[in-house]
């Protein structure tokens, strides 16, 4: 098998796992118990706590632990927009955000929101000054992914929340780094962002476990009450398991970050100069976006007959995000991508663990579904 899917989610490393298997087998306490059990589980939980809060830089405090970035996101939003909307309404965005942001923030228009939309220019980039247009005193929340997870775009997060702050320093930045956090530099003080989401199963931990940093002074308004764990924000039993995997992935990864990357940009000229020499495949991924993803269309395929050819090479990449199960979102658009080429796109995810080897199969298998499978 030749997995390369790996925005969708990622292999468990060996850490992770172990760590898992420990907190549920022999550290199986409930973290609110007050007893010796309990209060294992929790070390174990304040452990993992500050693997993650030193990974950004930042105060274990800071850190709540939820069940993936979707659920970070959705509270992030819905938290600071019940926190600080009742006079300020207006929420600004990127146009080419993960369904989980885009959509809480469509339910928030019906809820009397006003929704503002920055879109790339005719180069296919964002600029600080547009968001900073878009802006106004009635903004009350600024919300933009660090890394588009269907092209690898690189947003240029830094440069657009230091410059809203210059001028509307009320405003709360919120950014969804789970295409960034392990693979670029994700710290919370150059990045200005009071809100950061993060995905354990992106980053080689589980499913089912991720994180939201919280600067200090932010508040949020919880959106499910019950008991009181992660500082009453987000109720209900901790997944010590879970947790711990996350951890063990971030303890094992942080180190390595810009070595990782190397070698990933190499795996990607790699990947782009293969492929570019097959007829009709196209580029959809930017030079200088992230190389942990790389999108291409193939030459008029309808990405779901290729993908399913590929699939029968045992041989396994996306047609877009996961989590539009097939169907196209409208980032691709947005970035000027579209009709047939829409329509045949890949998408090409790596790891560090990704061999130069399964990129050339890759590059072999795509050249033969083009001239074998029909449109």
């Amino acid at each position: 098998m030749i997995y390369l899917d790996n925005a969708a989610t990622t292999k468990p490393c060996p850490e992770a796992v172990q760590s898992a298997l420990e907190a549920m087998t022999d550290n199986f306490g409930n973290p609110s118990s007050l007893h010796r059990a309990g209060l294992n589980a929790q070390l174990a939980v304040d452990k993992a706590r500050k693997a993650v809060a030193d990974s950004l830089g930042a105060a274990p405090e800071n850190i709540i632990f939820t069940s993936g970035a979707t659920e970070s996101n959705k509270r992030a939003l819905r938290g600071a927009s019940a926190a600080y909307g009742k006079k300020r309404r207006r929420i600004v965005a990127s146009s080419v955000e993960h369904a989980s942001v885009a959509e809480t923030l469509a339910d928030l228009e019906g809820k009397g929101f006003e929704v503002v939309y920055v879109t790339p220019r005719e180069d296919g980039r964002f600029y600080a000054e547009d968001f900073v247009s878009a802006c106004n005193e009635n903004t009350v929340l600024l919300t933009m992914m660090y890394v588009n997870n269907e092209t690898g775009y690189i947003l240029p997060v830094r440069e657009v929340f230091t410059a809203v702050k210059r001028r509307y320093k009320d405003i709360i930045t919120h950014t969804d780094c789970v295409q960034a956090y392990m693979k670029l530099s994700v710290k919370v003080n150059p990045l200005g962002a009071d809100l950061i989401s993060l995905s354990g199963h992106k980053i080689h931990g589980a499913k089912g476990v991720g994180a939201l940093y919280i600067r200090k002074g932010i508040r949020l308004i919880p959106t499910v009450t019950g008991g009181k764990q992660e500082k009453g924000i987000r109720s209900g039993t901790e997944s010590v398991p879970l947790i711990c995997a996350f951890s063990a992935a971030v303890s094992k990864l942080a180190p390595s970050i810009n070595e990782r990357y190397e070698r990933v940009s190499a795996l990607k000229e790699r990947l782009v100069g293969l492929v570019s020499a097959a007829d009709g495949v196209e580029i959809n991924s930017p030079d200088d976006g992230s190389p942990y993803v790389v999108n291409i269309s193939a030459a008029g395929k309808r990405s779901e007959i290729m993908l399913h050819y590929l699939e029968s090479r045992e041989i396994y990449v996306s047609s877009g995000s996961a989590c539009s199960k097939g169907q196209q979102s409208g980032v691709l658009g947005q970035f000027g991508i579209t009709g047939k080429r829409a329509d045949s796109a890949l998408r090409i995810s790596m790891t560090a663990d990704t061999t130069e080897a399964e990129i050339e199969q890759f590059a072999e298998a795509l050249r033969e579904g083009i001239t074998s499978v029909r449109g």
